[in-house]
Parts: structure tokens; sequence; C-alpha cells
């Protein structure tokens, strides 16, 4: 178990948890779960990941293209709370 605030080894693998985080394009969430498993403070589980992201070409890949996938979704989803929110603004209001 790494203490809060030690540096931790540039080889040390990233949990099962971690890489589908990544995978899925969520890198804030992967730093998350290192952060909690290892005890890690901020810097350090960020460097990890961002080390491991950097190690992996392949991983680093599919963790852009999970990222720029998802992005596309967000804006649909927003579009769609809009149009909703002005549809129940405007049905309520007349």
């Amino acid at each position: 178990m790494v203490t809060k605030g030690a540096p931790s080894p540039p080889d040390q693998p990233l949990s099962l948890a971690a890489l589908s985080a990544l995978h899925r394009g969520d890198k804030i969430g992967a730093i998350k779960i290192m952060r909690a498993e290892q005890k890690l403070g901020l810097k350090e589980a960020k460097d990890l990941v961002e080390g491991h992201l950097q190690s992996h070409p392949a991983l680093d890949s599919s963790f852009r293209t999970a990222n720029r996938n998802a992005q596309p979704a967000g804006l649909f989803w927003l579009v769609v709370a809009i149009i909703l929110a002005t549809a129940i603004y405007y049905s309520l209001g007349k």
C-alpha cells in the first residue's frame, strides 16, 4: 500500500476498474479510482494514470476515441433537455 504523498513507482499497474474507466474515456474517473484504491494524493494519482496512458499507446488511442465519441452524445442530450424544457415552459404558460 502506498501512503499519501509518497511517490508511486512508474510501473505500478492500474486496477481493472481504472483501466475500464479509461476505456470508456473517463480519465477523471480513473484518477478517482486510483486515489481511493491506492490512497494516493491527487497529483500522484493523476501522474500515475497519465504515465500509464503514455506508456501504453494502444490504451491512449482507445481513451482518445472513447472520449471523442462521448462528447457528441453529451451534446445531443443537452439539446434534448433544452427542447423538452422549452416545450414544458410553453405548455404550462398557456
